[in-house]
C-alpha cells in the first residue's frame, strides 16, 4: 500500500496535498483497495462550500457505495470532471490522476491537524 509522505490524511482515508491556499483531494490507496473497482464518482459542484467532515461525494464500486469527506473546510475551486469518462483513474493512480476536487481553503493551518504519513501507516496497520 503507497502512502506518499508529502501527503497529509484523514481518518476517513482521504488525502490532502497543499499548494499555496488551495489543497488537492483524493482517496487513498488503502481505500480505492477496500473498495473494489470505481465505476461511478459523483463529484462536488464547483463554487460551493464544504464544512470539514461533511460529504463532498460518493465514490461507487462493483461492492458498494461509499461517501467521500471533506478532510478541509472551504470552497470547491476544481474537479476532476475526467473521472466521469474514467472512474477507474481513482483504482489505477489514486494520488495523481484519480484526484477528486480542489479546495480553497479557509485556514491553511488546517491542513497541519491532519494525519501524517506516519500517522497514517499506524491507522490502517492490520
Amino acid at each position: 500500500m503507497e502512502i506518499p509522505a508529502d501527503l497529509k490524511f484523514s481518518r476517513d482515508h482521504e488525502w490532502a496535498r497543499l499548494t499555496g491556499s488551495t489543497v488537492r483531494i483524493g482517496i487513498t490507496d488503502y481505500a480505492q483497495d477496500a473498495l473494489g473497482d470505481v465505476v461511478y464518482v459523483d463529484l462536488p459542484t464547483v463554487g460551493s462550500t464544504i464544512e470539514a467532515g461533511a460529504p463532498l461525494g460518493e465514490v461507487e464500486s462493483t461492492k458498494s457505495v461509499s461517501e467521500i469527506y471533506a478532510p478541509v473546510s472551504g470552497t470547491v475551486v476544481a474537479v476532476n470532471s475526467d473521472l466521469s469518462g474514467t472512474p477507474e483513474s481513482i483504482n489505477s493512480d489514486p494520488y495523481g490522476g484519480g484526484w477528486i476536487c480542489e479546495i480553497e481553503v479557509t485556514s491553511a493551518a488546517a491542513v497541519d491537524e491532519l494525519l501524517d504519513a506516519d500517522a497514517y501507516r499506524d491507522l490502517t496497520a492490520h
